[in-house]
């Protein structure tokens, strides 16, 4: 964490200062907190599952618009002397102690915690490598092996541990698969054997939906809060292209959030200065670049070589391996005109394969200098990771993120 205050860190920086956090030894001696929201009621800035990781005088990431900073701090310290401890900040009241006239207007629950081993399992699940690879080799087969997992951990109630003597601890902790595999997390508290049975389905829908929230669990010997913290890979963006127009769009699209690859095109070198904003450099030819895709499922892409042939073979390639979204640059007549050369080489696109691509690529925000098109492309691209199309918050109802149904979460 080379940063004083990363406070508008993504969650990839975020997992990445973790990751540096918790060091290269067993985890056992920690000397950072994470600071975690695992439940809100009402609004709030941030949702369940955002973090903040504090270590000494530094900090990366944001749980709040800016209230909680100095509390949270002071939770840290005590977390790391005395373990785990799961805080209520009440934000309804422009007067109440916490909400410093922000007009939060909700209740959230904030667990701070040592950044200890327990989190190492997790993270290796979503591989959350930060760095860039070597320019001139495409991405490591081992990137596709990333996958979701859900972090379970307990922050409150009355189960009783194994045994029947005391309490689960707040900060209790295992590791639950898409698939519902269980892996424990050392060196935590594990959870008992009946608690971890009820709230393992659960916790593998949550992985598979990359969702996150507190439920309550019964079973026949107690009640136990599980904070369920469901964890996917964060979504990558594949640029194909070498010109300048494609380092504002990297930049974008890292301070977005992307993990962001860039294939550069023919007869250009895979050269990292030219890209800093990138994570990777790769040489790739057209046909091939679906090579530098790991996930498909979770890869967006946007061609800009702005050579018509390139363009058409990448085309092809990517939507052959299926990634949900393709962004193309250049005008609506230079599309058709590569749909004509496709069917000619007995390619036709299907109805599907036309829904994953957009073109013009970007959302209409009027503007063009270089910047505004970036901005435009990259908010495109969000827009379709987290399944939405563009627009006004204005123009929509209800709120502004999907709340969940806490009914449905509880026996």
């Amino acid at each position: 964490m080379d940063e004083t205050d990363a406070w508008d860190a993504s969650t990839l920086s975020v997992r990445a200062a973790l990751r540096d956090a918790i060091g290269a030894g067993d985890g056992t001696d920690p000397r950072a907190a994470v600071a975690t929201v695992v439940s809100v009621d009402g609004s709030a800035y941030r949702r369940p599952g955002a973090k903040r990781v504090l270590a000494d005088e530094r900090a990366v990431g944001a749980i709040t618009a800016g209230c909680l900073e100095e509390p949270v701090a002071d939770l840290a310290e005590r977390a790391l002397a005395d373990g785990a401890v799961r805080e209520t900040f009440d934000l309804t009241g422009e007067d109440d102690t916490w909400s410093f006239g922000l007009g939060c207007n909700g209740v959230i629950d904030v667990l701070v915690e040592p950044a200890d081993g327990s989190f190492r399992p997790a993270l290796d699940r979503v591989r959350t490598g930060g760095g860039r690879t070597d320019a001139s080799r495409r991405l490591p087969d081992s990137q596709s092996d990333r996958t979701h997992a859900a972090l379970l951990t307990v922050v409150g109630g009355d189960h009783p541990v194994s045994g029947g003597d005391g309490t689960v601890p707040v900060g209790a902790r295992a590791l639950v698969g898409e698939d519902g595999s269980v892996a424990s997390a050392d060196p935590r508290p594990p959870l008992p054997d009946d608690l971890l049975a009820a709230v393992r389905d659960r916790a593998a829908a949550f992985a598979a939906a990359g969702r996150s929230d507190t439920v309550t669990v019964e079973t026949d010997r107690g009640t136990a809060a599980v904070f369920v913290d469901g964890l996917e890979p964060v979504p990558e963006l594949l640029v194909f292209g070498h010109g300048g127009d494609v380092r504002p769009v990297a930049r974008f699209a890292r301070d977005a959030g992307f993990r962001v690859t860039v294939a550069t095109s023919r007869g250009a070198r895979a050269d990292a200065e030219r890209f800093p904003a990138a994570h990777d450099v790769v040489a790739a030819r057209p046909p091939d670049v679906a090579d530098a895709v790991s996930r498909p499922a979770d890869t967006y892409a946007v061609l800009m070589s702005h050579n018509f042939v390139d363009d058409r073979l990448a085309l092809d390639a990517l939507l052959d391996c299926g990634v949900p979204y393709v962004g193309v640059m250049g005008p609506r007549k230079r599309f058709d005109q590569m749909r004509e050369a496709l069917a000619d080489d007995g390619v036709e696109l299907s109805d599907d394969e036309l829904d994953r691509i957009s073109t013009p690529v970007g959302l209409d925000l009027g503007g063009g200098e270089p910047a505004q098109i970036a901005l435009s492309v990259v908010a495109e691209a969000l827009a379709a990771s987290n399944g939405r199309t563009g627009g006004r918050l204005t123009d929509t109802e209800g709120p502004i993120h999907s709340r969940p149904d806490r009914d449905a979460d509880s026996d």
